[in-house]
Protein backbone atom coordinates (compact mmCIF):
# COMPACT_ATOMS: atom_id res chain seq x y z
CA UNK A 1 0.00 0.00 0.00
CA UNK A 2 1.50 3.39 -0.98
CA UNK A 3 2.08 6.03 1.67
CA UNK A 4 -0.87 8.20 2.57
CA UNK A 5 -0.81 11.59 0.87
CA UNK A 6 -3.01 14.69 0.84
CA UNK A 7 -6.54 14.22 -0.47
CA UNK A 8 -7.66 15.58 -3.83
CA UNK A 9 -8.23 19.25 -2.99
CA UNK A 10 -9.95 20.08 -6.28
CA UNK A 11 -12.49 17.32 -5.66
CA UNK A 12 -12.96 18.37 -2.03
CA UNK A 13 -13.51 22.04 -2.88
CA UNK A 14 -15.96 21.11 -5.66
CA UNK A 15 -18.07 19.05 -3.26
CA UNK A 16 -18.08 21.78 -0.60
CA UNK A 17 -19.06 24.44 -3.16
CA UNK A 18 -21.92 22.24 -4.36
CA UNK A 19 -23.15 21.81 -0.77
CA UNK A 20 -23.02 25.54 -0.05
CA UNK A 21 -24.73 26.31 -3.36
CA UNK A 22 -27.39 23.80 -2.38
CA UNK A 23 -28.14 25.62 0.87
CA UNK A 24 -28.46 28.93 -0.97
CA UNK A 25 -30.74 27.55 -3.66
CA UNK A 26 -32.87 25.53 -1.23
CA UNK A 27 -33.59 28.66 0.78
CA UNK A 28 -34.35 30.64 -2.37
CA UNK A 29 -36.62 27.92 -3.76
CA UNK A 30 -38.41 27.00 -0.52
CA UNK A 31 -38.75 30.15 1.60
CA UNK A 32 -42.24 31.09 0.41
CA UNK A 33 -43.53 27.50 0.49
CA UNK A 34 -41.97 26.89 3.92
CA UNK A 35 -43.55 30.04 5.36
CA UNK A 36 -46.94 29.04 3.93
CA UNK A 37 -46.86 25.40 5.04
CA UNK A 38 -44.64 25.40 8.14
CA UNK A 39 -44.79 28.95 9.47
CA UNK A 40 -41.09 29.68 8.94
CA UNK A 41 -39.17 30.46 5.73
CA UNK A 42 -36.13 28.71 7.23
CA UNK A 43 -37.82 25.32 7.79
CA UNK A 44 -36.17 23.44 4.91
CA UNK A 45 -32.91 25.39 5.22
CA UNK A 46 -32.45 24.40 8.88
CA UNK A 47 -33.22 20.73 8.22
CA UNK A 48 -30.86 20.62 5.26
CA UNK A 49 -28.15 22.37 7.27
CA UNK A 50 -28.45 19.78 10.05
CA UNK A 51 -28.21 16.94 7.50
CA UNK A 52 -25.16 18.62 5.98
CA UNK A 53 -23.37 18.74 9.32
CA UNK A 54 -24.04 15.02 9.82
CA UNK A 55 -22.95 14.23 6.28
CA UNK A 56 -19.76 16.31 6.52
CA UNK A 57 -18.86 14.60 9.79
CA UNK A 58 -19.34 11.23 8.10
CA UNK A 59 -17.29 12.36 5.09
CA UNK A 60 -14.39 13.42 7.33
CA UNK A 61 -14.49 10.06 9.13
CA UNK A 62 -14.39 8.24 5.80
CA UNK A 63 -11.47 10.40 4.68
CA UNK A 64 -9.46 9.69 7.84
CA UNK A 65 -9.97 5.92 7.70
CA UNK A 66 -8.30 3.47 5.33
CA UNK A 67 -10.71 2.41 2.59
CA UNK A 68 -9.18 -1.08 2.64
CA UNK A 69 -10.88 -1.62 6.00
CA UNK A 70 -14.22 -1.54 4.17
CA UNK A 71 -13.27 -4.61 2.14
CA UNK A 72 -14.34 -7.21 4.68
CA UNK A 73 -17.06 -9.76 3.97
CA UNK A 74 -19.03 -9.29 7.24
CA UNK A 75 -19.13 -5.51 6.77
CA UNK A 76 -19.95 -5.69 3.05
CA UNK A 77 -22.78 -8.20 3.41
CA UNK A 78 -23.96 -6.58 6.63
CA UNK A 79 -24.44 -3.17 5.00
CA UNK A 80 -26.10 -4.72 1.96
CA UNK A 81 -28.41 -6.73 4.22
CA UNK A 82 -29.32 -3.64 6.27
CA UNK A 83 -30.11 -1.76 3.06
CA UNK A 84 -32.35 -4.61 1.88
CA UNK A 85 -34.16 -4.82 5.24
CA UNK A 86 -34.76 -1.06 5.27
CA UNK A 87 -36.16 -1.26 1.73
CA UNK A 88 -38.53 -4.02 2.84
CA UNK A 89 -39.46 -1.90 5.86
CA UNK A 90 -40.32 0.99 3.56
CA UNK A 91 -42.49 -1.30 1.43
CA UNK A 92 -44.61 -2.33 4.41
CA UNK A 93 -44.81 1.21 5.82
CA UNK A 94 -47.75 3.54 5.07
CA UNK A 95 -47.56 5.11 1.63
CA UNK A 96 -46.49 8.75 1.22
CA UNK A 97 -47.79 10.40 -1.96
CA UNK A 98 -48.74 6.97 -3.27
CA UNK A 99 -45.25 5.43 -2.85
CA UNK A 100 -43.39 3.44 -0.20
CA UNK A 101 -40.02 5.19 -0.28
CA UNK A 102 -39.70 6.47 3.30
CA UNK A 103 -39.38 5.14 6.82
CA UNK A 104 -40.65 7.39 9.60
CA UNK A 105 -38.52 7.38 12.76
CA UNK A 106 -40.29 9.95 14.91
CA UNK A 107 -39.57 13.38 13.41
CA UNK A 108 -36.93 11.89 11.10
CA UNK A 109 -37.77 10.60 7.64
CA UNK A 110 -35.31 8.08 6.15
CA UNK A 111 -35.16 7.09 2.48
CA UNK A 112 -33.62 3.57 2.37
CA UNK A 113 -32.90 3.68 -1.36
CA UNK A 114 -30.26 6.34 -0.66
CA UNK A 115 -28.39 3.94 1.65
CA UNK A 116 -28.70 1.24 -1.00
CA UNK A 117 -26.50 3.24 -3.41
CA UNK A 118 -23.23 3.25 -1.41
CA UNK A 119 -24.00 -0.23 -0.04
CA UNK A 120 -24.31 -1.66 -3.55
CA UNK A 121 -21.15 0.16 -4.70
CA UNK A 122 -19.20 -1.30 -1.78
CA UNK A 123 -20.48 -4.82 -2.41
CA UNK A 124 -19.70 -4.79 -6.13
CA UNK A 125 -16.25 -3.26 -5.62
CA UNK A 126 -15.36 -5.87 -3.00
CA UNK A 127 -16.73 -8.85 -4.91
CA UNK A 128 -15.25 -7.86 -8.28
CA UNK A 129 -11.76 -7.23 -6.89
CA UNK A 130 -11.85 -10.42 -4.79
CA UNK A 131 -12.79 -12.68 -7.66
CA UNK A 132 -10.45 -10.87 -10.04
CA UNK A 133 -7.59 -11.48 -7.59
CA UNK A 134 -8.49 -15.18 -7.38
CA UNK A 135 -8.57 -15.47 -11.16
CA UNK A 136 -5.23 -13.70 -11.48
CA UNK A 137 -3.62 -15.93 -8.85
CA UNK A 138 -4.95 -19.01 -10.62
CA UNK A 139 -3.60 -17.78 -13.94
CA UNK A 140 -0.15 -17.16 -12.47
CA UNK A 141 -0.13 -20.66 -11.07
CA UNK A 142 -0.35 -22.10 -14.56
CA UNK A 143 2.91 -23.39 -15.93
CA UNK A 144 2.59 -21.93 -19.43
CA UNK A 145 2.22 -18.34 -20.52
CA UNK A 146 -0.65 -19.13 -22.86
CA UNK A 147 -2.70 -20.44 -19.94
CA UNK A 148 -2.34 -17.14 -18.14
CA UNK A 149 -3.27 -15.22 -21.29
CA UNK A 150 -6.40 -17.32 -21.72
CA UNK A 151 -7.64 -16.70 -18.20
CA UNK A 152 -10.82 -14.62 -18.00
CA UNK A 153 -10.55 -11.61 -15.65
CA UNK A 154 -14.20 -12.01 -14.67
CA UNK A 155 -15.82 -15.42 -14.53
CA UNK A 156 -19.43 -15.60 -15.68
CA UNK A 157 -20.66 -18.18 -13.16
CA UNK A 158 -18.48 -17.43 -10.13
CA UNK A 159 -18.61 -13.66 -10.26
CA UNK A 160 -21.06 -12.05 -12.66
CA UNK A 161 -24.15 -14.14 -11.93
CA UNK A 162 -23.90 -13.79 -8.09
CA UNK A 163 -23.33 -10.05 -8.49
CA UNK A 164 -26.32 -9.77 -10.82
CA UNK A 165 -28.55 -11.72 -8.45
CA UNK A 166 -27.78 -9.58 -5.39
CA UNK A 167 -27.77 -6.26 -7.22
CA UNK A 168 -30.93 -7.34 -9.04
CA UNK A 169 -32.62 -8.03 -5.69
CA UNK A 170 -31.84 -4.51 -4.45
CA UNK A 171 -33.03 -2.99 -7.73
CA UNK A 172 -36.24 -5.07 -7.60
CA UNK A 173 -37.03 -3.82 -4.08
CA UNK A 174 -36.54 -0.24 -5.30
CA UNK A 175 -38.80 -0.83 -8.31
CA UNK A 176 -41.53 -2.16 -6.02
CA UNK A 177 -41.66 1.11 -4.04
CA UNK A 178 -42.07 2.21 -6.93
CA UNK A 179 -38.97 4.29 -7.74
CA UNK A 180 -37.94 3.69 -11.33
CA UNK A 181 -35.51 6.62 -11.33
CA UNK A 182 -33.36 5.15 -8.56
CA UNK A 183 -33.65 1.70 -10.12
CA UNK A 184 -32.30 3.07 -13.40
CA UNK A 185 -29.46 4.80 -11.54
CA UNK A 186 -28.52 1.61 -9.67
CA UNK A 187 -28.51 -0.25 -12.98
CA UNK A 188 -26.25 2.37 -14.58
CA UNK A 189 -23.68 2.37 -11.78
CA UNK A 190 -23.69 -1.45 -11.66
CA UNK A 191 -23.12 -1.62 -15.41
CA UNK A 192 -20.29 0.93 -15.19
CA UNK A 193 -18.54 -1.08 -12.48
CA UNK A 194 -18.94 -4.28 -14.48
CA UNK A 195 -17.41 -2.57 -17.51
CA UNK A 196 -14.52 -1.29 -15.40
CA UNK A 197 -13.92 -4.87 -14.26
CA UNK A 198 -13.71 -6.10 -17.84
CA UNK A 199 -17.08 -7.84 -18.15
CA UNK A 200 -17.89 -8.56 -21.78
CA UNK A 201 -20.44 -6.26 -23.38
CA UNK A 202 -22.55 -9.11 -24.70
CA UNK A 203 -22.96 -10.47 -21.16
CA UNK A 204 -24.06 -7.07 -19.91
CA UNK A 205 -26.43 -6.59 -22.84
CA UNK A 206 -28.00 -9.99 -22.20
CA UNK A 207 -28.37 -9.25 -18.48
CA UNK A 208 -29.91 -5.84 -19.17
CA UNK A 209 -32.40 -7.28 -21.65
CA UNK A 210 -33.38 -10.10 -19.29
CA UNK A 211 -33.82 -7.69 -16.39
CA UNK A 212 -35.97 -5.31 -18.42
CA UNK A 213 -38.24 -8.13 -19.63
CA UNK A 214 -38.55 -9.55 -16.12
CA UNK A 215 -39.53 -6.18 -14.65
CA UNK A 216 -42.09 -5.54 -17.37
CA UNK A 217 -43.66 -8.95 -16.76
CA UNK A 218 -43.51 -9.04 -12.95
CA UNK A 219 -44.17 -5.36 -12.20
CA UNK A 220 -46.13 -3.62 -14.96
CA UNK A 221 -45.80 0.16 -15.15
CA UNK A 222 -48.41 2.05 -13.18
CA UNK A 223 -50.79 4.49 -14.82
CA UNK A 224 -48.97 7.65 -13.75
CA UNK A 225 -45.64 6.21 -14.97
CA UNK A 226 -47.12 5.56 -18.41
CA UNK A 227 -48.58 9.09 -18.38
CA UNK A 228 -45.15 10.55 -17.60
CA UNK A 229 -43.62 8.73 -20.55
CA UNK A 230 -46.35 9.73 -22.99
CA UNK A 231 -46.25 13.34 -21.78
CA UNK A 232 -42.49 13.33 -22.35
CA UNK A 233 -43.09 12.30 -25.96
CA UNK A 234 -45.82 14.95 -26.36
CA UNK A 235 -45.60 17.57 -23.54
CA UNK A 236 -48.46 19.60 -25.00
CA UNK A 237 -50.96 16.74 -24.97
CA UNK A 238 -51.85 17.22 -21.27
CA UNK A 239 -50.25 20.50 -20.11
CA UNK A 240 -52.31 20.69 -16.90
CA UNK A 241 -52.01 17.00 -16.04
CA UNK A 242 -49.15 14.57 -16.63
CA UNK A 243 -47.13 17.14 -18.58
CA UNK A 244 -47.47 19.91 -15.99
CA UNK A 245 -44.23 19.28 -14.04
CA UNK A 246 -41.84 19.28 -16.97
CA UNK A 247 -43.71 22.05 -18.77
CA UNK A 248 -43.42 24.40 -15.80
CA UNK A 249 -39.76 23.44 -15.42
CA UNK A 250 -38.96 24.32 -19.02
CA UNK A 251 -40.84 27.63 -18.62
CA UNK A 252 -38.69 28.43 -15.57
CA UNK A 253 -35.44 27.67 -17.37
CA UNK A 254 -36.51 29.67 -20.42
CA UNK A 255 -37.51 32.67 -18.30
CA UNK A 256 -33.98 32.90 -16.92
CA UNK A 257 -32.34 33.80 -20.22
CA UNK A 258 -28.57 34.23 -20.17
CA UNK A 259 -28.05 35.82 -16.77
CA UNK A 260 -31.26 35.02 -14.89
CA UNK A 261 -33.86 37.05 -13.05
CA UNK A 262 -31.66 37.35 -9.96
CA UNK A 263 -31.25 35.25 -6.85
CA UNK A 264 -34.60 34.78 -5.03
CA UNK A 265 -36.39 36.70 -7.81
CA UNK A 266 -37.78 33.67 -9.65
CA UNK A 267 -41.55 33.36 -10.09
CA UNK A 268 -42.10 29.74 -11.14
CA UNK A 269 -41.26 28.53 -7.63
CA UNK A 270 -44.26 30.47 -6.32
CA UNK A 271 -46.65 27.51 -6.41
CA UNK A 272 -46.28 26.97 -10.17
CA UNK A 273 -43.26 24.63 -10.24
CA UNK A 274 -43.88 21.46 -8.18
CA UNK A 275 -41.17 20.61 -5.63
CA UNK A 276 -38.84 23.48 -6.63
CA UNK A 277 -36.42 22.71 -3.78
CA UNK A 278 -36.06 18.96 -4.51
CA UNK A 279 -36.68 17.45 -7.95
CA UNK A 280 -36.64 20.76 -9.84
CA UNK A 281 -34.04 22.84 -8.03
CA UNK A 282 -32.04 22.97 -11.27
CA UNK A 283 -35.00 24.74 -12.87
CA UNK A 284 -34.83 27.41 -10.17
CA UNK A 285 -31.10 27.75 -10.83
CA UNK A 286 -31.82 28.21 -14.54
CA UNK A 287 -34.47 30.85 -13.86
CA UNK A 288 -32.67 32.87 -11.20
CA UNK A 289 -29.05 32.48 -12.33
CA UNK A 290 -29.70 31.98 -16.02
CA UNK A 291 -27.67 30.02 -18.54
CA UNK A 292 -24.48 31.12 -16.79
CA UNK A 293 -25.54 29.62 -13.46
CA UNK A 294 -26.86 26.44 -15.08
CA UNK A 295 -23.59 25.91 -16.97
CA UNK A 296 -21.53 26.54 -13.84
CA UNK A 297 -23.54 23.88 -12.01
CA UNK A 298 -23.06 21.46 -14.89
CA UNK A 299 -19.35 22.34 -14.95
CA UNK A 300 -19.01 21.43 -11.27
CA UNK A 301 -20.18 17.89 -12.02
CA UNK A 302 -17.88 17.70 -15.03
CA UNK A 303 -15.01 18.51 -12.66
CA UNK A 304 -16.29 15.83 -10.29
CA UNK A 305 -16.33 13.33 -13.16
CA UNK A 306 -12.79 14.27 -14.20
CA UNK A 307 -11.30 14.08 -10.71
CA UNK A 308 -13.24 10.95 -9.78
CA UNK A 309 -12.07 8.99 -12.83
CA UNK A 310 -8.57 10.35 -12.24
CA UNK A 311 -8.67 8.89 -8.73
CA UNK A 312 -9.91 5.58 -10.16
CA UNK A 313 -7.13 5.39 -12.74
CA UNK A 314 -4.45 6.11 -10.13
CA UNK A 315 -5.77 3.96 -7.30
CA UNK A 316 -3.19 1.57 -5.83
CA UNK A 317 -5.43 -1.49 -6.14
CA UNK A 318 -8.54 -2.70 -7.93
CA UNK A 319 -10.75 -2.34 -4.86
CA UNK A 320 -9.98 1.37 -4.66
CA UNK A 321 -10.39 1.76 -8.41
CA UNK A 322 -13.81 0.08 -8.43
CA UNK A 323 -14.95 2.15 -5.44
CA UNK A 324 -13.89 5.36 -7.19
CA UNK A 325 -15.66 4.38 -10.42
CA UNK A 326 -18.85 3.45 -8.57
CA UNK A 327 -19.02 6.64 -6.48
CA UNK A 328 -18.19 8.88 -9.44
CA UNK A 329 -20.77 7.31 -11.76
CA UNK A 330 -23.38 7.38 -8.98
CA UNK A 331 -23.00 11.13 -8.35
CA UNK A 332 -22.51 12.28 -11.94
CA UNK A 333 -25.19 10.05 -13.50
CA UNK A 334 -27.75 11.16 -10.92
CA UNK A 335 -26.88 14.80 -11.59
CA UNK A 336 -27.21 14.38 -15.36
CA UNK A 337 -30.57 12.61 -15.00
CA UNK A 338 -31.89 15.37 -12.72
CA UNK A 339 -30.72 18.12 -15.08
CA UNK A 340 -32.11 16.31 -18.12
CA UNK A 341 -35.54 16.02 -16.47
CA UNK A 342 -35.51 19.73 -15.62
CA UNK A 343 -34.72 20.56 -19.25
CA UNK A 344 -37.43 18.23 -20.61
CA UNK A 345 -34.89 15.80 -22.06
CA UNK A 346 -36.05 12.82 -19.96
CA UNK A 347 -39.37 11.79 -18.37
CA UNK A 348 -39.84 12.92 -14.76
CA UNK A 349 -37.87 10.56 -12.47
CA UNK A 350 -37.86 12.11 -8.99
CA UNK A 351 -34.08 11.92 -8.53
CA UNK A 352 -32.50 14.77 -6.52
CA UNK A 353 -29.54 16.82 -7.71
CA UNK A 354 -26.63 15.54 -5.57
CA UNK A 355 -25.53 17.94 -2.79
CA UNK A 356 -27.94 20.62 -4.07
CA UNK A 357 -31.52 19.31 -3.79
CA UNK A 358 -33.30 19.21 -0.44
CA UNK A 359 -33.22 15.80 1.19
CA UNK A 360 -31.27 14.66 4.24
CA UNK A 361 -30.92 10.99 3.27
CA UNK A 362 -29.61 11.85 -0.19
CA UNK A 363 -27.17 14.45 1.15
CA UNK A 364 -25.74 12.19 3.86
CA UNK A 365 -25.38 9.26 1.44
CA UNK A 366 -23.68 11.47 -1.14
CA UNK A 367 -21.23 12.91 1.39
CA UNK A 368 -20.38 9.48 2.83
CA UNK A 369 -19.70 8.17 -0.68
CA UNK A 370 -17.60 11.27 -1.39
CA UNK A 371 -15.57 10.59 1.75
CA UNK A 372 -14.70 7.15 0.39
CA UNK A 373 -13.67 8.68 -2.95
CA UNK A 374 -11.50 11.27 -1.20
CA UNK A 375 -9.98 8.53 0.94
CA UNK A 376 -8.94 6.56 -2.15
CA UNK A 377 -7.41 9.76 -3.58
CA UNK A 378 -5.00 9.90 -0.62
CA UNK A 379 -3.39 6.65 -1.72
CA UNK A 380 -3.36 7.35 -5.45
CA UNK A 381 -0.09 7.24 -7.28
Amino acid sequence: MPAKRAFDRVLFVTIILLCVSGLVMIYSASAVVAAEQHGSPYHFLIRQGAAMLIGLAGMVLMMRANYRALGRAPLVYGLLGIAALLLVGALISPAVNGTHRWLRLGPISLQPSELAKPALILFLAWRLQRDHAHAHAHAQAQAHAHAAAAAEPIDLHRTLIPCLILSGLIILLVVMQPDLGTAVLLSILSGAMFLAAGVRLRWLAAAAAAGAILLLVVIPMKGYQIDRFTSFLDPGADPLGSGYHVRQSVIAVGAGGATGTGLSQGRQKLFFLPYPYTDFVYSVIGEELGLVGALLMLGAFVVLLWRGLRVASRAPDMFGSYLAVGVTIFLVSQALINMSVALGMLPAKGLPLPFVSYGGSALVAGLLASGILLNVSQYSS
